[in-house]
């Protein structure tokens, strides 16, 4: 079967597009994302479709298995999001209480940020982007190399590098103001 072939690539979608769409949906529970990871699915099996090895079993239950994944991917960075948005809200709700009560620690907090902020935005764009994703929004560097679309070793130096200048400058002003 040649599945580079659009008239076979047409028939084996009439066949397996419902169960894939039915294995997604199971797991996701929302259809537009359901219908969002079939696509995906058949765009693979499309533009790669000698990854598929009939010796190793039926083109179905292949198509099912990529659905599945790519089901629970979805979800787990679904879950991820949700959690480091529980977190922005928890500390955006923190009350700081009045400046005029607490003027010292105030001061202190906006000159950290201040000091934080201008030493992220000195990173390269790619060390800064893996950073945020990582620290603000609780992703992986798995995650974070699907989302960028690069190497997860890729990911992961970036955040490691990134992490060094930022803790050296940090190093650098506190020693400064000291």
């Amino acid at each position: 079967m040649d599945l580079a072939d659009p008239r076979t690539f047409s028939r084996i979608y009439d066949q397996h597009a419902q169960s894939v769409y039915g294995s997604a949906l199971r797991i996701l529970g929302n259809p537009a994302q359901a219908q969002d990871v079939a696509q995906d699915v058949f765009l693979r099996l499309w533009r790669r479709p000698r990854r598929y090895d009939a010796s190793r079993g039926e083109l179905g239950a292949y198509l099912r298995l990529m659905a599945r994944s790519r089901a629970l991917d979805l979800y787990r960075e679904t879950q991820a999001a949700g959690r480091a948005s529980d977190r922005l809200r928890v500390v955006a709700a923190r009350e700081e209480g009045r400046v005029d009560d607490r003027p010292g620690p105030a001061v202190e907090c906006a000159g950290d940020r201040a000091v934080l902020r201008a030493a992220l935005h000195r990173l390269p764009d790619g060390q800064r982007e893996a950073l945020v994703l990582a620290y603000w929004g609780g992703l992986t560097a798995d995650q974070i190399a699907r989302r960028s679309g690069i190497p997860v070793g890729t990911a992961k130096s970036r955040i490691r590098l990134g992490m060094a200048k930022v803790r050296a400058e940090l190093e650098g002003t506190a020693l400064a103001a000291a």
